[in-house]
């Protein structure tokens, strides 16, 4: 599903992260150690902030990082000390750098925590409201101690049935796909009980599915709560259809626009990614943090839920695309036992690949394959394998464009254009190659054009003459592959 929130909205809140345009903002948290980070730093570029990583690799830790900033969470709420098995404790430190408008005017805050002498030690903390939706609120209404008394039948309820708030109702609508405005709330034992309503007949909170009580509930608390205060949300997608996981983050997108809070929430989903701009997504991945729109499914690889006997990290989309019509068309039906992840940067890639190579838990294999301008070192004794050219996709582009007159009939058919477009074509790759200043809209200015074709099929189309003119690459890329295969 195609996100709703436009470009200009990405870029306009970037921006004002950038200019410091908040009363109060988590900027930087430098993690000396916790847990299993040791001098880690995340930066919190975009006012909404995924956290992505296998089970146990930290994300709640960097969750409860963002937090302890703030004196209105302590500390032991995200990391209390066990009298057995916590004794590593010792030395544990967070440096910060906050923008706070009432302790400085122009000057970025710095503040720490640390624990040292059993106990955590922060000095002159920083004040700001910080909600947090811990995974409890999705545990249904009927298994929450503090409403047992509602069902008994001895019980008489005085307080009135009141809306919701009208604002409430339409952002609870628009995330769950379904009007809210008949559903009634009622004050009960210093908190809040729902009553639903279908077609005119009513039911309580009890009925309720988990995720439809937490929306509102969320989203009842967020609207309440003062401007530029801190929502933490752990497992943001816990009870959500898909739909409505993506649309709870386009929510934090909005209110971030309207009310200059700032959002940081761990996920599973890609769904809750797909809002995103790469600035705001980080991955925790054996200790490290790394930056970047790194997908669940690369994740999955990651962590070693991997059905295949190889895996082949790659730097991005296209790298993907061009190791993946490479491989399906040498390997035939080995192609079924690879899986090729792009993991947004060359980096990432060979930290990836090094990492599975020192864990013996992991069964399959690692590959990993960097593109031709990357300041990595290649070895292909090591695994690390460096495609041919300077910038991919230039050097596909430009490799096809000079054996024009050989293969311009070929490639105007796999455009999807018929055969007498031919000169039209070739005009247009001229043109785009003349004008074109970022190597990575080549094939979309191309295939807008010459008609408004998908990119996708811009791509296939080239990467296949490619593979046709670069048959000795293919193979020896293929014929490697194939020995890690056999082995």
């Amino acid at each position: 599903m195609v996100s709703e929130i436009r470009e200009s909205t990405i870029k306009t809140l970037l921006d004002k992260v950038r200019r410091h345009d908040y009363a109060k903002y988590l900027l930087k948290a430098s993690i000396g150690r916790i847990r299993g980070f040791s001098q880690e730093d995340i930066t919190f570029e975009f006012p909404v902030t995924a956290l992505i990583g296998p089970n146990g690799s930290g994300k709640s830790s960097v969750l409860g990082v963002a937090g302890c900033a703030y004196k209105s969470i302590k500390p032991g709420m995200f990391f209390p000390k066990s009298a057995i098995g916590d004794e590593s404790m010792s030395g544990w430190r967070v440096e910060y750098e906050l923008v706070d408008k009432n302790l400085s005017q122009k000057q970025l805050v710095k503040r720490s925590s640390s624990f040292r002498q059993s106990k955590w030690v922060r000095s002159d903390v920083a004040t700001r409201d910080v909600l947090f939706f811990g995974i409890e609120r999705t545990v249904p209404a009927g298994e929450k101690t503090r409403f047992k008394q509602l069902m008994r039948s001895t019980y008489r309820h005085i307080p009135s049935l009141e809306p919701l708030d009208t604002n409430v109702a339409k952002q609870v609508e628009h995330i769950l796909g379904r009007s809210v405005a008949e559903y009634r709330v009622t004050p009960y034992g210093g908190d809040k009980f729902l009553i639903g309503n279908s077609a005119g007949n009513r039911f309580s909170e009890f009925h309720f599915g988990a995720g439809e009580s937490s929306i509102i509930r969320m989203v009842s608390k967020i609207e309440q709560a003062p401007e530029n205060s801190l929502i933490l949300i752990e497992e943001i997608e816990n009870g959500l259809h898909p739909i409505a996981t993506q649309r709870i983050v386009e929510y934090l997108i909005d209110v971030a626009q309207r009310r200059s809070i700032q959002a940081v929430f761990t996920t599973h989903s890609d769904y809750a990614l797909a809002p995103l701009p790469p600035e705001a997504i980080w991955a925790s991945i054996s200790g490290k943090l790394r930056q970047g729109k790194l997908s669940v499914e690369a994740l999955r690889a990651v962590s070693g839920r991997v059905d295949k006997k190889l895996a082949i990290f790659v730097e991005d989309a296209f790298a993907k695309l061009w190791v993946d019509t490479i491989l399906r068309e040498e390997l035939g039906s080995d192609y079924d036992q690879v899986e090729v992840h792009p993991v947004h940067g060359d980096g990432n890639a060979v930290l990836i690949h090094k990492s599975h190579k020192r864990n013996p838990a992991i069964s399959f294999k690692s590959l990993c394959i960097i593109d031709g301008d990357s300041k990595q070192k290649d070895s292909v004794d090591d695994g690390i394998i460096r495609l041919p050219g300077a910038q991919p996709e230039s050097t596909i582009y430009d490799q096809v464009c000079d054996h024009l007159d050989r293969d311009l009939a070929v490639l105007t058919v796999s455009l999807q254009r018929p055969p007498e477009a031919q000169r039209q074509v070739q005009d247009v790759l001229l043109e785009v190659r003349r004008t074109c200043r970022d190597a990575h809209l080549l094939f979309n200015q191309v295939g807008i054009k010459i008609g408004w074709v998908s990119e996708q099929v811009v791509m296939g189309a080239f990467l296949a003459l490619w593979l046709r003119s670069n048959r000795e690459f293919a193979s020896q890329l293929a014929n490697h592959v194939k020995a890690m295969l056999a082995d």
